[in-house]
């Protein structure tokens, strides 16, 4: 993925959140996907803050989500690696972060690991 693939993907991401569509974002992920953030731990109750599996993402995307009805993100900057993309944003809810998402075959997030600037 070059960075004008990654950016285009970026943003059609934050649009489907900033959209609250809920099918639209699960569709850059994999079935497989392990998504580790502090928010977890707050949102789930769960110390070790990962969420495995399309399934329970959907879950744990819903009830954040529900809990954030306002929640908008800005896309900041981009940046490409091997298989991989780190997306810099900004939310109205909890200010900067940035996202590290490993991408499978077909480009999906596979994995994720969210970090937040003041936590």
């Amino acid at each position: 993925m070059n960075k004008a693939q990654a950016q285009t993907a970026a943003h059609k991401w934050i649009a489907a959140f900033n959209d609250h569509n809920l099918k639209t974002i699960l569709s850059h992920y994999a079935e497989s996907v392990a998504l580790t953030s502090l928010l977890v731990t707050k949102v789930l109750g769960d110390p070790a803050g990962t969420v495995r599996g399309k399934q329970a993402l959907r879950a744990y995307f819903a009830k954040a989500l529900a809990a954030a009805p306002d929640l908008k993100f800005e896309l900041l900057d981009v940046f490409v690696g091997v298989n991989s993309v780190a997306v810099y944003l900004r939310s109205n809810v909890r200010g900067l972060q940035l996202e590290v998402m490993e991408l499978d075959t077909d480009e999906r997030i596979a994995r994720v690991l969210v970090h937040h600037r003041d936590p």
